[in-house]
């Protein structure tokens, strides 16, 4: 217990299944949590969830440079400053071929994914200094280190923010600020439920099953199991490591 004792965190994505895990673990260890997404219903429930005095939400979307970076000023209204950032808000998009893949889609999960990684970026960054350093956790995904057929936005979108974290890592060592990602292999989340029906449409179900058969270990993880792992490299039992690619996968790509 305590290991966020007194930080503050700001969670995007906060409405989704590994967000809510995070935040409700976060406020658990002692952090003061907003969390931002864009279904103001779905972060109230999340809140609500929480059972934390210490949690509250922004609405907001983090394609907006705006939005992002009034979270950042929120949360230092409300709380004192920024010392941990998620860069967790993220989206699917479509299950299709390259050639079948519509323009305006694949902008859209780039457009989330990586540039909302981006701007948060931009915000976090000040922030955190201003408080003498912190953590920056982005979730990335198994499918930033490996390929996978009908899904090239956001394979390309996972990729990208690998390059941005040990970008982000270089540029924020001297300001004692940490950036790592988090590859998650398939959760119980609602965008893999998403996914496994865009990959076998109607059999939703088989689909799973082939994905489970492919994680060693024999199963989905869990938002909980990932928030564990965001939660060390929140926390000082990380202060050695930045730049760093953690999979959380299973065994998926061993």
């Amino acid at each position: 217990m305590d290991r966020l004792k007194d930080k503050v965190a700001v969670i995007t994505g906060g409405a989704g299944g590994i967000g809510r895990a995070a935040g409700k673990l976060f406020a658990a260890e002692g952090a003061s949590v907003l969390l931002v997404d864009l279904d103001e219903d779905a972060l109230k429930q999340a809140v609500a969830e929480s059972g934390s005095n210490r949690v509250s939400y922004f609405v907001g979307d983090v394609t907006r440079a705006a939005d992002n970076q009034a979270m950042f000023e929120t949360a230092t209204e409300r709380y004192g400053g920024v010392d941990v950032f998620l860069a967790n808000a993220g989206i699917e998009g479509d299950v299709k071929s390259i050639v079948e893949y519509d323009e305006d889609r694949f902008d859209q999960v780039l457009g989330v994914n990586v540039k909302g990684v981006f701007l948060g970026l931009k915000s976090a960054i000040p922030a955190m200094q201003a408080r003498g350093g912190g953590s920056v956790v982005i979730t990335s995904s198994v499918a930033g280190v490996t390929g996978a057929a009908g899904v090239s936005a956001y394979v390309t979108s996972k990729h990208a923010v690998i390059g941005l974290m040990r970008t982000a890592a270089k540029e924020c060592a001297p300001l004692n600020i940490r950036v790592n990602t988090v590859n998650p292999s398939p959760v119980e989340t609602r965008m893999m439920r998403s996914l496994e029906e865009g990959m076998l449409p109607g059999s939703a179900e088989a689909a799973k099953e082939a994905m489970t058969a492919s994680i060693p270990m024999g199963r989905y993880g869990t938002p909980d199991e990932i928030a564990r792992v965001m939660l060390f490299l929140a926390s000082e039992d990380s202060a050695w490591i930045t730049g760093s690619v953690y999979m959380a996968d299973g065994g998926f790509t061993a």
